[in-house]
Order: structure tokens, then sequence, then C-alpha cells
């Protein structure tokens, strides 16, 4: 069975159709041997019968008649060739003799001196007026077939009529049977077996189309699996498709943030060659400059190259509740000497597909920017997006809404470019609203700033649900 695992699904569904086809082929003719056996040991008997019923009429018409008893009514050369295989014996059970062991017996001249035995103990004796049949064996140990019925004359007595054939011409009949059985079911097993081989390679031809897809794109000559897949396979090739191109996005944004961090840091490091070369007094503070401003942009390549690796991790899904929540807590201890007041609505069970620190700093970051700058009150409100569509990739909308002095539609453009503060009063880089639109394209959402019916500034951020 260990060996059999390992083999290809194709040779595992042919093996277990070819066993379980031999196995119904060989119970079916099993069956059918025994029911042709059946039928031809009933054919047979019912020949035999037709002698016995001959000879109960003679018995039964004339017992004491010893010139008509007998062969008189049997119209067949058999019974009287010698050792024929066909044989007929009458014999009185009632007879004063059958005490002394010596009971009147009549035969057919076939059996010339010998005598046709009683059925065997382990088969049911006659009853009387009904026949019955079995096996016995017979003169020069043939085996026969013995039909034999016990008759009831009156005051002529009781006798046992007896019917026997060679059993030869059964065997010969049920083993052409078994012959033609057999050839035939042959002939069907391979049939069966050619038609299951072309039935697996048919089936699984999809799934081989899928693996050549799949090393086509291993090899660099396709860029996705193509071709026209059956309702079953069509998913996985999908799948497959859908986890190219996610791994295809990571490389991607990889590639573009360390292209990114990369030009950013051309700048500090040319102003320190230049320094150098020039032999600056100022040397060191301008060292220690532009290794803060490195240490920046490093920090920041390294958030957005994180982000850019978990966004669309598959099998991720955070509740958005608890996170909301708990970042609530946090920063009314934050801004404690500000006595804001968040007020939150959100459902249970609305979950966001993506992992739950990406949450936290998308969300962490507007909340943050909503203290700085609320008078007292800040308002949460989360909900599924609906799809007029009734299909497609689900959402859900978290509106952060606070009664500061709000942001004029220019100046909202400007606040999500990156590095761009628009008040120095207030602490920050400046960097916190780019991250959020760069973490939010990164899971196909947005970022959206509006006017707070609060009178402040309204933060809409769009991102898929799970």
């Amino acid at each position: 069975m260990k060996a059999l695992r390992a083999q290809s699904i194709a040779f595992r569904l042919f093996i277990s159709a070819a066993f379980w086809s031999f196995t119904i082929l060989l119970i079916a003719g099993v069956v059918l041997s025994a029911i042709n056996r059946r039928s031809t040991e009933a054919s047979f008997d019912e020949r035999l019968g037709v002698y016995l019923k001959a000879l109960v009429v003679n018995v039964a018409a004339s017992p004491g008649d010893e010139s008509r008893a007998g062969p008189a009514q049997l119209i067949d050369p058999e019974f009287g060739l010698a050792r024929s295989g066909w044989y007929w014996q009458i014999t009185r059970l009632d007879s004063g003799k059958a005490d002394s062991g010596k009971a009147e017996i009549k035969t057919s001249p076939s059996l010339a001196d010998s005598l046709l035995p009683r059925l065997e103990t382990n088969v049911p004796p006659a009853e009387e007026g009904a026949p019955h049949a079995g096996y016995v064996t017979g003169p020069d140990d043939r085996r026969l077939r013995l039909v034999e019925r016990v008759i009831d004359a009156g005051d002529e007595g009781r006798y046992l009529i007896q019917v026997a054939a060679n059993a030869e011409e059964i065997e010969s009949d049920i083993e052409s049977f078994e012959y033609a059985l057999g050839a035939t079911f042959l002939l069907l097993a391979i049939a069966l077996i050619g038609s299951m081989a072309l039935a697996v390679r048919f089936g699984l031809s999809p799934l081989r189309a899928l693996q050549e897809g799949v090393a086509a794109i291993r090899r660099g000559e396709a860029e996705q699996v193509k071709g026209d897949f059956p309702q079953d396979i069509a998913p996985l090739a999908a799948e497959v498709n859908l986890l190219l191109e996610a791994n295809r996005e990571v490389v991607e944004r990889a590639r573009t943030q360390v292209g990114n961090l990369a030009h950013a840091l051309k700048t500090p490091l040319s102003v320190l060659i230049n320094e150098a070369e020039a032999g600056s007094p100022t040397l060191a503070e301008k060292t220690k400059e532009q290794a803060e401003i490195m240490r920046h942009q490093v920090a920041f390549y390294l958030d957005r190259a994180r982000a850019a690796a978990r966004a669309n991790a598959l099998g991720s899904a955070t509740e958005v509740k608890p996170v909301i929540e708990s970042l609530a807590r946090t920063f009314q201890k934050v801004y404690r000497d500000r006595a804001l007041a968040f007020s939150i609505d959100a459902p249970d069970g609305l979950k966001f597909r993506g992992e739950e620190q990406d949450l936290t700093d998308l969300i962490g970051n507007l909340l943050d920017n909503a203290s700085k700058w609320a008078r007292g009150r800040i308002d949460i409100h989360a909900a599924r997006e609906p799809r007029s569509d009734g299909g497609g990739r689900p959402f859900f909308i978290t509106q952060i809404d606070d009664d500061g002095p709000g942001l004029d539609p220019e100046a909202r453009a400007e606040a999500l470019r990156r590095g761009k503060r628009l008040d120095e009063s207030r602490p920050g880089s400046g960097l916190g609203l780019s991250i959020i639109v760069d973490l939010a394209h990164l899971y196909g959402g947005a970022l959206q700033l509006d006017d707070s019916p609060l009178g402040g500034l309204r933060a809409t951020l769009r991102l898929p649900a799970s």
C-alpha cells in the first residue's frame, strides 16, 4: 500500500478500477456459473423425469403384471445397452423378502447384474409421491445423476422407482458454458482495461495541461497558466495564476523599494563625499545631519518593504473592531491631557483580509493624525462596503472624523505627498499619510480625505474584507 500511494494518480486510478472490475467480473462469473449449473441439472432432471413418469404409470397401472412392469413403456435403446450409462430400477419396498435383504427388484437390461444405489444419506430421502434428485456412484464407478420416487400402489405394495443417467453429459454442458463464459469475460476484461486506460488518460489530461503550463512558467516561456480547463480544474488553474501574480507583485514591490532606497541615499552620500573631498571644517556636523537623513530614509523604505511583503498574504484575516478599540484606548492615554472622546461604531465579525500589524499601522496613523488636530471629539465608523454588482472582491470602509480645523482641498492633496508637513507646530516626520496611501494601495484599497460633519477632517480608508 505504501508503494501504491507513491505512484501517480493515473496509475492508482487504473489499478483501483482494474481491481474492482476484476472482482466484479469474478463474482458475476461465479454467480452465472452456479445459475447455469442449476439450470443444466434441472433440465437434465426434467429429462429423467419423463422416464420416471413412464415407469410410475406402468407400475401404477398393473403393479402385479410382470410382463408390463418396466421397459415396455420406455422407448429408448440406451436402456437396453449394457453399461450404457442409462439405467432404471424398480424396488418393491414392502415385499416379504425385503426383511431378509432380498427385496423384489427389477432393473433395465443396461444394468446387467448391477444395482442402483440409493441417494446418499446426507441427501434427504424421497418423500412418497414426490421425486427427488441427486448424484450417486453407479456401475463402473461412474458418477450418475439419479431421480427416484416412492409410490404406493395400495394393496399391491409400495415401490421405489429410480432412473439414472451418466452425469458426464451435465458436466460437459457445464464445462462448455464455463469455457464460453470465461472467454467472454476475458474479452470483456480486456475491453474494460483498455477503456479504463483511455478514460484515465482522457480524464487526467487537464492535469497534464496544468503541469505543462506551470513548467512553461518555470522555464520562462509563459507568465500565466493558459488554456481551457474543466470546471473542477479551472479554479485550481485560477488560484495558481493568482499565486504567481501575488509572488510577482511581491518581487516587483521589493525591487521598487530597493531602487527607491538606493535613489534616496544618493544625495546624502554625494554631500558627504563632496564635504570630505573639500576638507570642510563642518564635515562632522554634515556627516551627522546626512546620516540622520539616511536613517530616516532606510527606516521609511524598510517599513514600505515589510508592508509590501505582507500585503495580500494568503490566509491572513484580522478582526477590525478589537484593533480599533485597542488603538482608541491607547490614544486616550497618550492624549489624556486633552480629554479626547472617542466614539466607535464597528460591527462584530467584520474582518480585514491581511495582517493585524498592517491594520494597526493604517488605522493607528490616521487616529494619531486625528488626535493631534482634534479639539475634543473623534468618531470612528467601520462597515462592510455594499457591492452593487453582486460579486467581486469584498471591501470595508473605515471613516475617522475629528472636530479639528480641517483642510481645504488643495491642502488635502498636498498632505498625501511623502514628507510634506502642513504645520511644523505639530511633531512628526510627515511620512504617516504617505505610508497609509502606499500600504492601502498594496492591498488594493485607497485613502480619501474629505470634510467631516464634525467640522474637521474625515479620513476614509477602504480595505479588502475577509
